[in-house]
């Protein structure tokens, strides 16, 4: 079924069409995998009832896929670059498919979490792999610019209209068909790929990092588990005590051997990079807010509110036509003005959408609640592309797929702890629905406004010249001092506008 690429035929040789179809082709793939993070909050009432499942159940049926996304997303970029990129996507998109399939098939919340790890898994060499392909696709720096542009936008869209679509699935077909759908895409994908997708490397191979890799997944998995957990064991027993000891030693065993390694899995000097490691924290506030926010709301508004699927996912339609709107309106402006006003306009609109969201009810008028949604699709509209432009600023081609893998891991953290800290906080309530519910949600909203006001804080930080110089600086560690393309200097003299790097170093391949 997989024909396979003339073994001639390279990035440089593409015609511009072919270029745009490898565009789509990413584009397809992240829609699905960024998809499945959201469009399975709609169905988790529904989920519950069928196959009786706990809040904590709820909870894993989601962060078992993004915890493994998190947690092999940097492994999966830099084993891309070394045996092939096209080819890892291929068997990404293989996996993600079979687990899929499973998902809709499973008749217990234990087998939907097994199924659920296993589609990330394939999940896994997707999303950061193919941010690396069209990087590489793309070797003009303000053709890359936008061409990230609309792969950053895919991943906002993906998270904003996934309760519609999943509303509608679930109740017209029920709720495995949230999985089932993505069947046929997966197998559309793997041929177009095979026929359209050249094959590309890093041009030095990083090898697998065996420590780093089971140290990541201790600190993840236990902070995780404890935070998911806690309601059960609580704060104080020794279960959640041994667990958040594995996770601190986890993260100093990181940061005491990965810097020995010639290829770490974590290739700790890019967050010399100031607008690097603001771009990494911002990546896990926004997810973590946003995610906090698809899960308290989802169920806001099927079980204290009463609507069906369908309406629910109807009443998030706001925030997915904001990003359609102003997601190509904010690469624009980055590309003319920076990323400065798009993280503020971001941060702010979080922390207002937390604070005002705090004073919903199960009586607020419907009008009321989708103002109030409008406030996150303009924080999702504005956040993902100076996010992602900046994540991969200045870092060389060698190092594409570890920096994509890097912004990537930050986002699913991200997405993961929301879950989990939003289930945590309204769990003991969701039986009860009503007042009980929403006033333990204010919590939530309260934890979402914070991460707002971190975003605008790190946003004007990562921005001034300070920052910018520690970016030049962090990306002379590599390759002897060569950044990608043409010289620093001589990019923002000849690209002032078109190209992103002006203002957050160049956009790396």
């Amino acid at each position: 079924m997989i024909a396979s690429m003339p073994p001639k035929t390279t990035i440089g040789e593409l015609s511009r069409r072919r270029r745009l179809l490898v565009l789509a082709i990413c584009c397809a793939s992240v829609v699905v995998v960024v998809m499945d993070i959201s469009i399975v909050n709609v169905a988790l009432p529904t989920i519950r009832r069928d196959l009786h499942a706990s809040v904590s159940g709820l909870q894993w049926t989601v962060d078992a896929y993004t915890l493994v996304l998190a947690s092999f997303l940097v492994l999966a970029g830099s084993t891309a670059d070394r045996v092939g990129r096209r080819r890892v996507f291929q068997v990404g998109l293989a996996a993600f498919g079979l687990g899929s399939l499973l998902c809709g098939l499973a008749p217990s919340i234990g087998w939907l979490i097994a199924a659920r790890a296993l589609q990330a898994v394939g999940g896994t060499m997707l999303n950061p792999v193919a941010m690396a392909i069209v990087a590489t696709t793309f070797p003009a720096p303000a053709e890359r610019a936008r061409a990230i542009g609309v792969f950053g936008s895919m991943s906002g869209l993906s998270l904003s209209l996934g309760p519609i679509l999943g509303g509608a699935l679930v109740d017209g077909f029920g709720w495995r068909a949230i999985f089932w759908i993505n069947v046929p895409i997966v197998a559309a994908a793997i041929v177009c790929t095979a026929l359209f997708v050249p094959e590309s490397r890093a041009a030095r191979a990083r090898r697998f990092d065996p420590v780093g890799q089971t140290l990541v997944i201790l600190a993840m998995s236990s902070v995780v588990y404890a935070i998911i957990e806690s309601k059960s064991f609580g704060w104080t027993s020794p279960v959640i005590l041994g667990l958040l000891a594995v996770a601190v030693l986890s993260v100093l065993g990181v940061l005491g051997y990965e810097p020995r390694r010639v290829d770490p899995l974590l290739e700790l000097r890019l967050f010399r990079s100031v607008p690097f490691s603001a771009a990494i924290l911002m990546a896990l506030f926004g997810l973590c807010g946003f995610s906090a926010f698809l899960f308290v709301t989802t169920q806001y508004l099927q079980d204290v509110r009463g609507m069906a699927a369908l309406a629910a996912g109807l009443c998030l339609l706001p925030v997915g036509v904001l990003v359609v709107v102003l997601s190509p309106f904010t690469g624009r402006l980055i590309g003319s003005h920076g990323p400065r006003l798009p993280l503020v306009v971001a941060g702010g609109a979080l922390a207002l959408g937390g604070a005002a969201s705090s004073w919903l009810g199960p009586a607020t008028p419907l009008p009321v609640v989708l103002a109030i949604y409008l406030l996150f699709g303009i924080f999702l509209g504005t956040v993902n592309p100076p996010i992602t432009n900046t994540a991969v600023a200045g870092m060389p081609r060698s190092m594409a797929g570890v920096a994509a893998s890097l912004a990537s891991a930050g986002r699913q953290t991200g997405t993961t702890l929301g879950v989990a800290i939003a289930g945590t906080i309204v769990g003991s309530a969701l039986a009860s629905g009503g007042m009980a519910f929403t006033s333990a949600e204010r919590g939530v909203w309260w934890l979402v406004c914070g991460l707002g006001v971190g975003i605008l804080v790190l946003g004007l930080l990562s921005t001034g010249s300070w920052a910018l110089g520690s970016a030049a600086r962090a990306a002379a560690l590599f390759d002897g001092g060569a950044a990608d393309g043409p010289d620093r200097a001589d990019a923002a003299r000849d690209e002032p506008r078109s190209d992103l790097s002006r203002h957050s170093g160049p956009v790396s391949g």
